[in-house]
């Protein structure tokens, strides 16, 4: 046996171990102290949704438990009899079905709302993402962009400062586009003009967006109200579409933001895999030489394409203000951009993978928000730092097998 099918059987065999220490979590830590006359019921229906009421789910909260556990026990013992195809696709499910104990668990005797759980979760997940799709324009082309979090602070106070000037959600939303291109344009200079260290110059552009508008929030912003005041966007519910049960109120029930950020994620996923520049762009970020040599502009397809994450960055700073809590405020970003980059090795350098990653991210958030309504006795402090674990948890888990673009990082010199 090789090297590479002995790494393959042992990690196989650990992740069918995982899976079997998974279901005896569900036993350990939530059947005690339930009874068999508690029950948990699941809600699926938001007031003021246009969608058609399906009811609430209600069930044993003992045996759903114990349904749970031997679902995770099943598929642990067959990963290590047989092995699953698509591993890493049944740990997602045995996280899954582990997530779905706690909520049990959490809810007994009480009720959690799915849908409302859901919809938050999407809406947390929007900045992660599009500072996901900033890393994954600009890594593919081998130009690591640590500066998303810079590019996204730029543009929430931009799209804060200029529509409230403006009067216009629309207005403020293209000044965060260009703010977010125009850092971008600055990362893409220092990075590919000068040969600037990459993370040395993201993290120049991080402090500088942090210093300048944290300077003139003080200045201006807290001092004249009327330039933090930006009109939003309001939900658009789409027709027809926004009735579906469940998917209608999460998916099609959103505003404008939202809709361009799945837009992009679709867009951006057949443009870098379906079309010559994607095939350019990934050529120049596994091996630029040999792109250069057969006639692609290493330096130009560099330059657009961290211009545009700039821009992606820019429109996940907007969502902040003009979709959210309509008013800049310092450091609102919070470690988003950082987070959607952890999102991005996560997916693996792919859009739709990204998305994925943020949504687990985006559920870690919503279910502390859920959690301290049902008064769950965890410590507050310790549901805040839930995101941030997630985070950690998937870079030690993943960082060793994805594999970022093979120049990612490195200056290109033509010859």
């Amino acid at each position: 046996m090789n090297n590479d099918n002995f790494k393959d059987t042992r990690r196989a065999r650990g992740l069918g171990i995982a899976f079997l220490v998974f279901a005896a979590l569900m036993l350990i830590l939530f059947l005690p102290g339930t009874t068999g006359k508690q029950q948990t019921t699941f809600a699926f229906d938001l007031e003021l949704s246009r969608a058609l009421p399906i009811g609430n789910l209600t069930f044993s909260t003992q045996g759903m438990l114990y349904l749970l556990a031997v679902l995770a026990v099943f598929l642990g013992a067959w990963q290590l009899a047989k092995g699953f195809k698509q591993a890493d696709l049944i740990l997602g499910v045995v996280v899954t079905l582990f997530v779905l104990a706690f909520l049990t668990w959490a809810a007994r005797d009480r009720s959690v709302n799915m849908t409302g759980m859901l919809q938050a979760t999407l809406l947390r997940a929007v900045p992660i993402t599009l500072a996901a799709l900033s890393g994954v324009m600009c890594e593919r082309c081998a130009v690591i962009n640590i500066g998303i979090e810079g590019m996204m602070l730029i543009g929430a106070f931009t799209s804060a400062l200029v529509g409230s000037i403006g009067k216009s959600m629309w207005v403020g939303l293209i000044a965060a586009l260009l703010a977010g291109g125009l850092m971008g344009a600055l990362l893409a200079v220092l990075a590919i003009r000068y040969k600037v260290n990459q993370i040395i110059a993201g993290t120049a552009i991080n402090i500088l967006a942090t210093g300048l508008t944290s300077y003139f929030s003080s200045r201006y912003l807290q001092v004249i109200h009327e330039l933090n005041r930006p009109p939003t966007f309001s939900p658009l519910p789409l027709p027809v579409l926004s009735r579906i049960p469940i998917l209608g109120p999460v998916l099609f029930t959103n505003t404008v933001p939202v809709y361009l950020m799945l837009i992009l994620v679709l867009v951006i996923h057949v443009v870098l895999f379906y079309t010559r520049w994607g095939l350019r762009t990934r050529a120049v970020g596994e091996h630029p030489k040999a792109a250069d040599t057969l006639g692609v502009d290493v330096i130009k397809t560099r330059y657009i394409n961290v211009i545009l994450g700039g821009m992606i960055a820019g429109l996940g700073g907007a969502y902040l203000v003009l979709s959210s809590v309509a008013r800049f405020d310092e450091n609102m970003t919070a470690g988003r951009g950082f987070i959607g980059l952890a999102a991005m090795i996560f997916g693996k350098w792919n859009p739709i993978g990204s998305l994925g990653a943020s949504l687990i991210f985006g559920f870690a958030d919503s279910l502390r928000t859920n959690l301290a309504i049902l008064r769950v006795p965890i410590p507050s402090q310790f549901l805040l730092m839930a995101p941030y674990l997630v985070t950690m948890i998937v870079l030690a888990g993943v960082v060793g097998r994805a594999i970022a673009p093979a120049a990612d990082g490195e200056p290109y010199e033509k010859q």
